[in-house]
């Protein structure tokens, strides 16, 4: 049972877009307009048939879903313990989950007129899927990217580039996704007539949190049947694991199992050089506390004063001091559980999955893959777990190279 009188985990957020005290919208006044009329539409098209319909339509024909459920067995007989499937969401087009949320987001941009569309990204996957629908429907379209980040996810920046977007590095902080995020509102509050800003995670004012969501659930929608076909009818996962840096793929493979008391849910945030190491990590959920930033109130790194800490992870999609809202909320309330991972563990996963099963991971997955790792061998066999693989490793390769010590020069 769900607290302040929300009977279900699955009817949050609340009419001021609250879970509990987390949430809510903390905006300029001249960015309320445009959230009002974006709440507005966003809650006529949920209800219209036409717009589910043209995203069915591009999720199959454009995206490539439903994305497969993998019995993962030689992981499975390497670790002797629960039985592991895999969501093999980095098979979509563009190689990640991104691409579920933006399709809805860039067809109600299209629907409110607007022509210009902005975006942040930290790995480059939402920046890339965000490019990609753009380049689809012929839209102008700028990505926000820290400039730390653009130094090592080159070739997300150059597909971005490829794909005609405008790739504007940000200097100011660390250049992470903290600083992208900062720099792409400051632009949207300039640019209010023509631009839309396409938030790549379940963070920010709402509506945000709970429309990303509504758009990833598609995940967890497409494990509930086709785990029933391969375990058999109403079988579900015994436990969900997914990796959190803001968090909109984990919120999209848990949503749909909230209300499914018998299902354990495991969010693993990036634990960097350890949760103990001068903040040098981004659990936020571990080492942080509420605050409020980028429009919503949250868990946050944040020092004694007040101010947002850097934080650390060798993953580009991890490295935010913050964490989405329905997560806060779902922490406190012990629906979800939330560990850490540390970079050396991620990288222990990274490997061991290219070695026994033939697949390249992102950084991101690789932190929930090594939690699997962790409890699977003391479960039983019948224990199903399904984790949500998100993201193809590609994008990765010289970050890996450089902390494995590996020289890439042939």
């Amino acid at each position: 049972m769900a607290e302040d009188g929300i009977n279900s985990f699955m009817t949050g957020p609340d009419e001021a877009g609250r879970f509990g005290i987390f949430g809510g919208r903390f905006v300029s006044e001249t960015l309320m307009p445009l959230i009002l009329e974006l709440e507005e539409r966003y809650d006529f098209a949920k209800t219209d048939p036409s717009f589910w319909a043209e995203m069915d339509d591009l999720w199959k024909h454009y995206v490539g879903r439903p994305s497969p459920l993998y019995h993962a067995e030689r992981l499975t007989a390497h670790l002797g313990g629960a039985k592991i499937y895999m969501k093999r969401d980095e098979l979509n087009h563009t190689g990640a989950h991104k691409i579920n949320n933006v399709l809805g987001q860039i067809i109600l941009a299209r629907r409110m007129g607007k022509t210009r569309i902005i975006a942040e990204t930290g790995a480059g996957q939402h920046g890339v899927a965000t490019a990609t629908v753009c380049a689809k429907f012929g839209l102008k379209c700028v990505v926000y990217m820290g400039a730390h980040d653009v130094e090592r996810q080159a070739p997300n920046v150059f597909r971005m580039k490829l794909l005609g977007a405008e790739v504007i590095p940000v200097t100011s902080g660390r250049g992470t996704l903290k600083d992208a995020m900062n720099d792409a509102l400051r632009d949207w509050v300039t640019n209010v007539r023509d631009t839309f800003y396409c938030i790549g995670t379940v963070a920010g004012p709402h509506p945000y949190p709970a429309m990303v969501r509504d758009f990833q659930s598609i995940i967890g929608k497409e494990v509930r049947w086709q785990l029933a076909e391969q375990e058999g009818e109403g079988r579900l996962p015994d436990t969900v694991i997914a990796a959190i840096g803001g968090g909109s793929n984990a919120m999209g493979l848990f949503y749909p199992f909230l209300d499914d008391p018998s299902v354990r849910i495991i969010g693993v945030e990036a634990g960097g050089k350890g949760v103990d190491d001068r903040m040098q990590h981004c659990a936020s959920l571990t080492g942080g506390r509420p605050g409020v930033l980028h429009g919503n109130r949250t868990y946050l790194l944040q020092d004694p004063d007040g101010q947002i800490l850097e934080g650390f992870s060798i993953s580009a999609g991890l490295d935010y001091p913050g964490i989405g809202p329905e997560h806060a909320w779902l922490h406190d309330t012990g629906r979800a559980e939330y560990v850490s991972i540390t970079d050396a563990e991620a990288l222990e996963a990274f490997q061991l999955s290219c070695r026994l099963e033939g697949i390249i991971p992102a950084l991101e997955p690789s932190h929930a893959l090594a939690h699997v790792m962790k409890i699977a061998p003391g479960l039983p066999k019948d224990h199903i777990i399904v984790m949500n693989m998100c993201g193809r490793g590609d994008k990765d390769i010289f970050t890996v190279a450089k902390h494995l010590g590996v020289d890439m020069k042939v």
